[in-house]
């Protein structure tokens, strides 16, 4: 019986606020995650390593599961 791969689920994350006047370490999150400019988004696969950038800068983004 032949095993069949799941698709990876996405998060959809788009900056919503500056990182001026933050932590510098979270705006290295953020570039991290491939964003830098308000309004900016990207699609990251859903893992852990993802999920915790994620909830380190989640004032600073909305995430949408797609």
């Amino acid at each position: 019986m032949p095993e069949t791969k799941k698709a990876a689920k996405t998060l959809k994350v788009t900056q919503i606020k500056s990182t001026i006047g933050y932590k510098s370490d979270q705006a290295r999150t953020i570039k991290a995650l491939g964003l830098g400019k308000i309004g900016r988004s990207v699609e990251q696969v859903d893992n852990p390593a993802v999920r915790g950038m994620i909830f380190k800068v989640k004032h600073l983004v909305k995430v949408e599961e797609i």
